[in-house]
């Protein structure tokens, strides 16, 4: 989410400059108007999606079917390569773009914010990619029931089953207690006569 906002906010804060032949606004990359909206594009786009599975991840354990789990699962991942891609063109089209661009005042003025909108489209192909690679390791998890069936484990998924209790394999006796209802009864009724059928 910090690199996105580290490309788009540049880029929407100072990549527009004013044209040496009048007021008109013109893209700091090369005057290309579709480089500049291209970076926004990308960086607003990979907040938003940042966000989003930010909240699916918070509320996958209460997904409660298995297929339904494998979707969001798959669709992190497609997505995640997506825009690993994307950024890999973005960063790509950016630079072409900027080493294009004659000097002047206005690349003066906004250079610092089109190298840093390069420098974090760069810096977001790698954690797209990492990302990416997550997602991947979680879907071959696929079956394993930390991943699918946390909530009905008592225990981590991790720890086994308390085993049986080893001992010395001989019992002695005064482990094993009286056997109950060994009293002797008091047979006298006093006042209660059993009934005859």
């Amino acid at each position: 989410m910090v690199f996105s906002i580290a490309v788009f906010g540049p880029i929407v804060n100072e990549g527009y400059v004013n044209s040496e032949s009048g007021p008109e606004l013109r893209c700091v990359f090369n005057g290309n108007a579709g480089a500049c909206r291209f970076g926004v594009t990308l960086g607003l786009g990979a907040f938003l999606a940042c966000a989003a599975f930010l909240f699916l991840d918070l509320r996958f354990q209460q997904i409660s079917s298995v297929r339904d789990r494998r979707r969001a699962v798959l669709l992190d991942l497609g997505f995640s390569a997506l825009w690993s891609f994307l950024w890999f063109v973005g960063f790509c089209f950016l630079t072409n773009q900027w080493q294009r661009t004659a000097p002047g005042p206005g690349t003066k003025q906004a250079g610092d914010a089109a190298r840093a909108a390069i420098a974090f489209s760069f810096f977001s192909i790698l954690s797209w990619v990492a990302l990416t690679v997550k997602a991947l390791q979680r879907f071959r998890l696929g079956t394993d029931m930390s991943l699918f069936a946390t909530e009905q484990l008592g225990t981590g998924a991790g720890q086994a089953y308390p085993g049986y209790p080893v001992g010395s394999g001989v019992e002695d006796t005064e482990t094993y207690q009286s056997p109950p209802f060994t009293e002797t009864l008091d047979t006298s009724t006093k006042g209660y006569q059993v009934p005859a059928y």
